[in-house]
């Protein structure tokens, strides 16, 4: 396996994407568990196309300079508000220049989904609206991983 540096591999992608191109990485970080998982889901993006709207998931580069990959919690006339499915906390106003890609398909543990999967359309529309009970419900997601793994005989990481 070689290493490579994250910032310059999306940046890499950035470019590709502009010019029309739609790429893949797999997913790196757990600011979108439980809909993405670190190092076993892969995501399929490209340059938006149309208007982005509320549940898109979107790459866009932070006034920093670092890449991150989020949802859309809310269009407003001054940019876009967005946050992780792991997160409680939301960020914005984003420019629209800023954003850089539009997820158009995942590889969710071993299976392609896209818009319209039950699972992509249920954190699109129903999971973005919860961010008050969050905290609560990744508490228990994790309790039942935990459990699960137990069960199952597999150490945690």
């Amino acid at each position: 396996m070689k290493m490579v540096d994250t910032t310059e591999y999306l940046s890499v992608l950035k470019e590709l994407v502009e010019e029309g191109r739609e790429v893949h990485l797999r997913i790196a970080g757990d600011s979108m568990v439980p809909f993405l998982r670190h190092n076993r889901d892969e995501v399929f993006f490209c340059k938006p196309k149309e208007a982005l709207r509320k549940g898109d998931i979107v790459f866009y580069q932070r006034e920093g300079g670092q890449f991150v990959m989020h949802r859309i919690q809310r269009v407003r006339p001054e940019g876009y508000y967005l946050i992780g499915d792991n997160q409680t906390v939301i960020e914005g106003p984003v420019a629209r220049g800023q954003i850089f890609g539009i997820v158009t398909k995942v590889i969710r543990n071993g299976v392609e989904m896209g818009p319209g999967d039950f699972w992509w359309e249920a954190f699109a529309r129903v999971w973005i609206r919860m961010i008050p009970l969050r905290r609560f419900v990744l508490r228990v997601y994790r309790m039942l991983i935990k459990i699960g793994k137990k069960v199952h005989g597999r150490k945690e990481k």
